[in-house]
């Protein structure tokens, strides 16, 4: 599957424009990754980018992301795909075994985290964003409560990213290259 294939198939089934842009975050964030550990780029940037493609049609741990799996291989998608985006659902019984499969759990909510912080700047950018932003606003419990921030710890840490040295840094460095695609250049000029 081509990426212009992958993109086409989250259009056909995510309509919610802050679900697309999530996914295209993971995806910037799984390429920066593979490029960094000498890895499949189309391969690990596919896999972001659909890992959530079955979100709106099957809004339930029980379903998602278990009932996109069989939606996935009709269309042809790579089985190492299939597994890892299977591997991200808490209930699907699929361990995280290869390194790709860790970097989708710890880039997932990651990226949820760092777009809320950077909506909630005076710039409204990613541009100007830096981890210790997003650190101060880490230690702030009300500010975006319902993300799993030790689930986000555990992740970084399986991935074997130290989550405050490296991660958020290089997370924000993966979403900066597509800030115009993700709303998040602000009014940064």
């Amino acid at each position: 599957m081509t990426r212009a294939e992958a993109l086409s198939l989250v259009r056909e089934y995510v309509k919610t424009e802050g679900l697309v842009r999530h996914m295209l975050c993971v995806e910037a964030a799984m390429r920066f990754y593979a490029e960094k550990f000498g890895e499949d780029v189309e391969l690990w940037g596919l896999t972001g980018l659909l890992h959530d493609f079955d979100w709106e049609i099957h809004p339930t741990a029980e379903q998602h992301p278990s009932a996109g799996a069989p939606m996935l291989r009709q269309r042809g998608v790579d089985e190492v795909i299939i597994r890892a985006i299977l591997s991200h659902g808490d209930n699907t019984g699929v361990s995280r075994d290869s390194r790709m499969e860790k970097a989708l759990i710890a880039c997932d909510e990651i990226t949820g985290l760092i777009t809320a912080v950077s909506l909630v700047r005076p710039s409204r950018s990613i541009l100007d964003l830096e981890p210790s932003s997003v650190k101060k606003k880490w230690k702030d419990k009300a500010f975006a409560a319902g993300t799993d921030r030790s689930g986000m710890e555990s992740a970084a840490q399986d991935f074997g990213i130290d989550l405050w040295g490296e991660h958020v840094g290089n997370v924000i460095a993966a979403m900066r290259t597509i800030a115009p695609e993700l709303g998040l250049v602000g009014n940064i000029q």
